[in-house]
């Protein structure tokens, strides 16, 4: 809470803090006058029951002109928080990045580097880059709280938006409109680093994925393929080339698994790879029914994917 790093945060951070500052002195103003009127008027001090007054029109006007004052305000403050917020998008302009909701997981594209990736976003610190919300099922909801607003991920619907890092660092997010069972488990996690850092990054990932080393990595490829796999995944280099499920190409290099779910860790994948249903109940993957050998010959293989 409150902590922010794009000129868009800074902006709902300040407005959200606006309202609970206002909102802590209503709440005090209103203990105030129910613990003094319980107080002032108790029975026992007043000898009987208080006297019923059933109509005070000045009274009536002030509690009613207040807090439309108040609500008036708070509806043009919001509004002009709202302009400066969403900059608005030239006609024809590019996307620097497309997202493509998926349950439960994101498709990240940088369409200009013809780069493709899952669920964890680098950007580069101090740039404005221009992105492109959609969504390939249900409705979805981008929201990384320390780099600006939410934005909807409609089906069939192009949404756009900013995404700007001040400052190098990990931030957070999640989608933020139930979408299904494992709608807690679709996390963001968006990596801002400068200019160079993400250069390299950018390098690293046009490169297609290295040819796997030992017998066990190279029967796990050849196991990938068999298994049809590549009908929904893609590795750069290889006839795999599926677009419904998460580029496998440098899964390797990744912090997480499964949208952030868990760790990127052999014995992780391992437990996906033997029952993803287990793990992550209404996903798309399959249970292949595999042995532990071949359990164990695609990790050896995914794990080398850098």
């Amino acid at each position: 809470m409150f902590v922010s790093s794009s000129a868009q945060a800074d902006e709902i951070n300040r407005l959200f803090l606006g309202y609970l500052i206002l909102s802590a002195i209503i709440l005090g103003v209103v203990l105030f006058m129910v613990i003094g009127g319980i107080i002032k008027y108790r029975e026992s001090k007043r000898g009987g029951k208080a006297r019923q007054v059933f109509g005070n029109k000045k009274l009536e006007l002030v509690w009613t002109i207040i807090p439309f004052v108040i609500v008036t305000v708070l509806f043009f403050i919001s509004l002009q928080v709202m302009e400066n917020i969403n900059e608005p998008v030239v006609n024809g302009k590019k996307p620097d990045i497309e997202i493509i909701a998926h349950q439960w997981w994101w498709d990240m594209r940088y369409p200009k580097q013809d780069v493709t990736t899952a669920n964890e976003l680098h950007i580069p610190t101090g740039k404005k880059l221009l992105m492109r919300i959609q969504s390939a099922d249900v409705i979805h909801s981008w929201w990384v709280p320390a780099l600006g607003r939410k934005i909807d991920a409609v089906p069939g619907h192009n949404n756009f938006g900013w995404v700007e890092a001040d400052s190098s660092g990990v931030y957070e997010g999640t989608c933020s409109e139930y979408c299904g069972n494992q709608h807690a488990w679709m996390r963001i996690k968006v990596v801002a680093e400068p200019q160079a850092e993400f250069d390299r990054w950018i390098q690293h990932q046009k490169q297609t994925a290295l040819q796997p080393k030992g017998e066990q990595a190279r029967q796990g490829e050849l196991l990938f393929q068999t298994k049809t796999c590549g009908n929904c995944h893609a590795i750069s280099g290889t006839p795999a080339n599926g677009r419904i499920a998460p580029d496998l190409s440098h899964i390797a290099s990744r912090e997480t698994l499964l949208s952030g779910m868990m760790l990127n860790k052999k014995e992780n994948l391992r437990k996906w790879l033997e029952n993803p249903q287990n793990v992550k109940k209404g996903s798309n993957m399959p249970n292949f029914l595999m042995s532990d050998k071949e359990v164990s010959e695609l990790v050896a293989y995914l794990e080398q994917l850098k």
